[in-house]
């Protein structure tokens, strides 16, 4: 069954977006493996990475800036398609300005900057194809029974004849 309650035009679109998504990471990952290849000891120390080594020498362990390690809870979800993609909107536009926050400090080294462009492209290309999916789904909003049952959880309620 479509994810979408039924609306075909939107069935396997989120999983195309989420391997792209996978792809980011691998990107972003290649991308600090080849900064920090190769540094001394030194060098680690004074980049400010010396705990970082520590737990995890140079091997590229998901976490954020400030160093708070990625898990599950990154990941939001209700069930409700509105509110799914008001928050798959919200991710993407979270990570453009990260993007855009990456552009500002790497003072437009090319082999990093350009990269980064590019996945800051694609972040706008998902917004756009997010936002084109909460459009499909509002306007079936009006189709029958769309709110009255969840049909990939519930099944709809039979009231026998004549129940009060």
């Amino acid at each position: 069954m479509c994810p979408f309650y039924g609306i075909s035009q939107m069935c396997n679109f989120d999983t195309d977006i989420g391997t792209e998504e996978l792809a980011h990471l691998e990107m972003v990952s290649t991308i600090i493996h080849q900064l920090t290849k190769g540094l001394s000891m030194e060098e680690i120390e004074k980049s400010g990475l010396g705990p970082y080594y520590i737990d995890h020498t140079v091997g590229v362990w998901p976490q954020a800036a400030g160093g708070i390690p990625f898990n599950a809870c990154e990941f939001q979800v209700k069930g409700d398609p509105v509110t799914d993609l008001h928050e798959d909107l919200a991710a993407e536009q979270k990570a453009r300005s990260t993007y855009d926050n990456i552009l500002r400090v790497v003072n437009n080294t090319p082999e990093v900057a350009d990269p980064i462009r590019f996945l800051r492209a694609r972040e706008v290309v998902h917004f756009q194809r997010f936002g084109e999916a909460l459009r499909n789904v509002q306007e079936s909003l009006d189709a029958k029974n769309f709110y009255a049952f969840s049909p990939g959880f519930d099944a709809p309620v039979i009231c026998p004849p004549n129940a009060k």
